[in-house]
C-alpha cells in the first residue's frame, strides 16, 4: 500500500495515495483500516482517478485523541474537509463502508460543494429516530445489543486485544458470507447482534478453520499489526458517540443528500438481519433524491469491497462515469 502521512484538522493522518485524476476518497468501518480497500485503490486508480483512502481517527496509523468526545460524526466529517485542503484538493466523490457509509452519507449531507457525489456499501441513509439511540437498542436480563456492549470504555477494548488475531479472525469470518446464508433460524453466527452479559462477544462466535478465501494470511498480519499500534478504542468511541450525533444532527432535520448516490449491500450482510432494513433501503428516495438503483451483492456478507472487489470496484466505476 502506497501509505503517506499528513496533517489534517489537528491529526497526524496516515492515508493510501495512488493514482492520477478526478478523487475518489474511500473510507473504511469497524474494525477495518485503510487496507480494506485495496482492490478499489488498485483498480480505480488504473481507471485515471487519484484514490486516497485515510485511516480514519483512532485507527491504524492516524492519531487517537484520548477524549471520548473527539469522535463525534461532526469530527469525522471535518477530517474529510480537512484531507481535502490537506490534498489541495476542491472536491470528490466519497465512498464508504460500515462506520465510513455513515461518514460519507454525512459528509455529502453537509458539504455538497465539497463532496459531489456518494456511494455507500452496507449502511442505508436513515432519518433521525424520534429518541436518542442507546433508548432503542435492546436489552434483556441476560444479553445486551453490541452497540451498548460497547458504550462502557475499557469493556470491549479488554476483550478485544486480549488476542487481537483471533479478535479480527472471528469478526470478520462472522461478519462474512462465508459464515452461512444468514437464513431466519438458520444459525449463522452474527457479530453484530445480541450481546451475552456473562460470556462478551467473542466467546458465542465460531474460530474458523482456516481464513476466508478473500483473507490471506498477509493480509490478516497487516490488520493485526495496525490494531496493535492503536487498539480498537478509537473504533469503539465511534459507537459512543451515537447519542451525541443524534443530538448534533437535529441542526439538519429535513436536510437531504442533494448529490448523486448510489448503495451497494451483500445479500448475505448482517444488516440486513435487522427487522425493516429492507423497508428503510426502499424509502431511501425520500432522503437521497439522486439515489440509483440499490445493488445486492450476490453471496457477499459485511465487507463488501475484500468479498467481492471486482463486482464493487466495477459498480463505483460504472457510477463514476455517470457523473
Amino acid at each position: 500500500m502506497p501509505y503517506r502521512f499528513l496533517d489534517v484538522n489537528g491529526l497526524r493522518m496516515r492515508i493510501a495515495d495512488q493514482g492520477q485524476g478526478p478523487l475518489v476518497l474511500l473510507c473504511h468501518g469497524f474494525p477495518e483500516t485503510a487496507y480494506s480497500w485495496r482492490h478499489q485503490i488498485a483498480a480505480l486508480a488504473a481507471a485515471n482517478h487519484r484514490v486516497v483512502a485515510p485511516d480514519l481517527r483512532g485507527f491504524g496509523g492516524t492519531d487517537g485523541p484520548a477524549d471520548v468526545s473527539q469522535y463525534s460524526i461532526m469530527h469525522l466529517v471535518a477530517d474529510m474537509v480537512g484531507l481535502l485542503d490537506a490534498l489541495g484538493e476542491e472536491r470528490a466523490v466519497i465512498v464508504g463502508n460500515d462506520w465510513g457509509a455513515t461518514l460519507a452519507w454525512q459528509a455529502a449531507l453537509l458539504r455538497p460543494d465539497r463532496f459531489h457525489a456518494v456511494a455507500a456499501i452496507g449502511v442505508p441513509m436513515m432519518g433521525q429516530p424520534p429518541v436518542p439511540p442507546t433508548r432503542i437498542f435492546p436489552q434483556t436480563d441476560d444479553a445486551i445489543f453490541y452497540t451498548l456492549y460497547f458504550q462502557q470504555p475499557g469493556v470491549a477494548e479488554a476483550e478485544f486485544e486480549r488476542d487481537i488475531g483471533l479478535t479480527l479472525r472471528k469478526i470478520l469470518y462472522a461478519a462474512s458470507g462465508d459464515a452461512g446464508p444468514r437464513l431466519e433460524g438458520d444459525g449463522t453466527p452474527n457479530p453484530f447482534a445480541m450481546v451475552s452479559r456473562e460470556q462478551g462477544l467473542l466467546a458465542p462466535l465460531p474460530t474458523p478453520d482456516a481464513l476466508p478465501s478473500w483473507l490471506s494470511a498477509a493480509d490478516l498480519e497487516v490488520y493485526v499489526a495496525a490494531f496493535q499500534a492503536s487498539g480498537f478504542r478509537g473504533g469503539l468511541n465511534l459507537y459512543r458517540n451515537l447519542d451525541r450525533n443524534w443530538e448534533m444532527q437535529h441542526a439538519f432535520s429535513g436536510l437531504k443528500v442533494a448529490v448523486p448516490a448510489l448503495f451497494l449491500v451483500g445479500d448475505r450482510d448482517v444488516g440486513l438481519q435487522i427487522p425493516g432494513m429492507r423497508d428503510i433501503i426502499a424509502a431511501m428516495p425520500s432522503l437521497v433524491p439522486l439515489l440509483r438503483q440499490p445493488i445486492y451483492l450476490q453471496g457477499s456478507g459485511h465487507w463488501a469491497p475484500q468479498e467481492r472487489p471486482d463486482l464493487v470496484s466495477e459498480a463505483l466505476l460504472s457510477f463514476l462515469k455517470t457523473l
